[in-house]
This record gives structure tokens, C-alpha cells and sequence, in this order.
């Protein structure tokens, strides 16, 4: 029997992104009336709702459903999108992303192939808007120098993992762990994976089942982002004693041993800066991409630094 399948999708402000993403789930190969749409609303102040009411009032038979989420962050909505869920299996879905047809059948497939708990597939960065800078973080995420997920770096086969984009859960992996540690407002996802694999659990990545990934579109939004990515490395350890792997705390140890690191780093960097200006044809990417490199690095390692002084002086640093 094909089982019932509920996606949820934690949201907030998504107003550029939500109808694109429910259209690309609406398109999926998977049978409609085995799908229910879970949006988790975390209080939005744009057209965020007003465009999934209007995506439910032009797909009438089509279920979704609008759930608030009063405490907006994403680990509160994706769980209670959990406890709301009807389905068999239970996919956790970006806004910033759209998906390949076969997405959601391939995921259930390989759920079943390789008996594992949580099934994941790879994401392809594309830009946001169609200017250099948004190009050039597209190409940072999706390179080995600026990116270290086994999902941005496109394994030929499907492997065992620690962690993958958005993920689809068998229930009972719900009902066995837990939720989503809401104490996170980052990382609540590598948190629960690691979870998972500690109590027994099997993560598959599959190279076939494929999305596209839209990421910040400005240099100010990029370190922004990484920037809270850097802290939530770091501040985990004050709610839950499990780190993540050495490859989150690359650019702390980069920014702490600075100026020693700064050579080979402008080495190895030059080295990448030729060979992607080379592929891309574009002699502009070679001057741009150094910046761009920089303030993933760097604001992901600063970030980082903040984390520690929270972990260690929460009185004292409140920003």
C-alpha cells in the first residue's frame, strides 16, 4: 500500500518563496490524495498566509493546512507540524527550496530499499537573483572550500550520513527520540540527527533525489546567516552534550589561529579562484569570489567565538 505522507513546512516571512515551494510539492509524481501539506506559520508579518490561503483556494482538493506556530521559531513549528501529522511518513520541507518531481517518491523508495530511519537527498544551489554577488555565494555553497555537507557536494552513490537536508522520517523515529530540541533555534536538525544515529538509527543520502536551494542574495545577508550559523555550532553544548562533527568548528579554528592560518588559506583560496573562474568563464569571479569565501569563513568563525562567550559568560553577553 502507498503510504500517506505529511510535509511540513516551518515558515516565517516567506512571502518570496512559499508559492514557489508549494508549487514544485503540488507537482510531485506522488499521488495527491497520499500527500497532506502541513504550513507552520510562526506569526508572519508579510503575505506569507495570504499566499498559502490563496494556493489552498486554487487547489481546492489538494490537502493543506495552516497551522500557527506562536513561538515562530523553526524547531516549535517543525514540531508542532509532528504532533498535527496523519501520515506513515513525515518529510520536513524548505521554503527556500523547490524539488524535482520524483523527490518525494524517490525518498519513500528509499526508505523502504535500504530500511533506513531518515532519507535525504542532495541540494543544488542556484542564485536568488540574477546578479554576481548572488552567484557567487550560489558557487561558494556549492564548493568544497565553502561548503563541507555530504548533501551540497553531490556523492556519486548513496551512502550512510550524519546529517541531511530536510529529511524523510519514518514516524516511530518520533515516537522512539523525541522532537526537535526547541532550545535550538539553529542546528535543531544535526542536533536531532546525531540523536538519532546515538540510538541506533540509519541516515541515507541519495544523489538522485534532488533539490534546488535558493540562499541569501547579498553579501550583508550571507555573513548574517553564516554568522548565526557560527553561534549555533557553538551554543548546542549548553542544552544538549553531544558536538557536532570537526568540520562545524573548521572556521573557529581558522579565526582563532589567525595570522598563522591566513597562508595557507590565501594559497589553497588562489589555488580555487583560478579553477572556478576557469568553469564559469567569467574572469569577474576570480576578484569576487575571494570576498565572498571570506565572509562565509569569517562570519561562520566569528560567530562561532560569540557562541563560546555565551556558552561560557551567558550573563554577560545577551547580542
Amino acid at each position: 500500500m502507498t503510504p500517506l505522507i505529511s510535509i511540513i513546512i516551518p515558515c516565517r516571512n516567506e512571502e518570496k518563496y512559499i508559492g514557489k515551494c508549494l508549487d514544485s510539492i503540488i507537482k510531485q509524481d506522488y499521488p495527491k490524495e497520499k500527500m497532506e501539506v502541513l504550513v507552520v506559520d510562526g506569526a508572519s508579518e508579510d503575505k506569507t498566509r495570504e499566499m498559502v490561503e490563496k494556493f489552498k483556494i486554487q487547489n481546492p482538493t489538494f490537502n493543506v493546512r495552516l497551522i500557527d506556530n506562536p513561538n515562530k521559531f523553526t524547531p516549535h513549528g517543525l514540531n508542532i507540524g509532528i504532533k498535527e501529522a496523519r501520515g506513515e511518513i513525515i518529510i520536513r520541507m524548505d521554503t527556500h527550496a523547490d524539488y524535482e518531481r520524483d523527490y518525494i517518491s524517490k525518498c519513500v523508495k528509499y526508505l523502504k530499499e535500504y530500511n533506513a530511519d531518515n532519507v535525504g537527498g542532495i541540494i543544488k544551489t542556484l542564485p536568488a537573483k540574477n546578479t554576481l554577488i548572488a552567484k557567487a555565494i550560489a558557487i561558494c555553497l556549492s564548493h568544497p572550500f565553502g561548503a563541507a555537507s555530504d548533501f551540497r557536494l553531490s556523492p556519486t552513490e548513496p551512502k550512510w550520513v550524519d546529517t541531511v537536508f530536510g529529511g524523510c522520517y519514518k514516524r516511530e523515529v518520533f515516537e522512539k527520540i523525541g522532537l526537535f530540541n526547541e532550545n535550538l533555534i539553529r542546528s535543531q536538525d544535526l542536533e536531532f540527527n546525531l540523536r538519532l544515529k546515538r540510538a541506533g538509527g540509519k541516515i541515507l543520502l541519495a544523489p538522485d533525489i534532488i533539490a534546488y536551494y535558493y540562499p541569501q542574495s547579498t553579501l550583508f545577508g550571507f555573513f548574517k546567516h553564516n554568522f548565526e550559523d557560527g553561534v549555533w555550532a557553538i551554543l548546542p553544548l549548553k542544552f544538549v552534550k553531544i558536538p557536532f562533527k570537526l568540520r562545524h568548528y573548521l572556521p573557529l579554528i581558522f579565526v582563532l589561529t589567525l595570522p598563522l592560518s591566513i597562508w595557507p588559506y590565501f594559497l589553497l583560496s588562489l589555488f580555487f579562484l583560478f579553477q572556478i573562474a576557469i568553469k564559469e568563464k567569467d574572469l569577474r569571479l576570480f576578484f569576487l569570489m575571494p570576498l565572498v569565501f571570506a565572509v562565509r569563513h569569517f562570519g561562520y568563525g566569528i560567530g562561532s567565538i560569540l557562541g563560546i562567550m555565551k556558552l561560557l559568560f551567558p550573563s554577560k553577553v545577551t547580542s
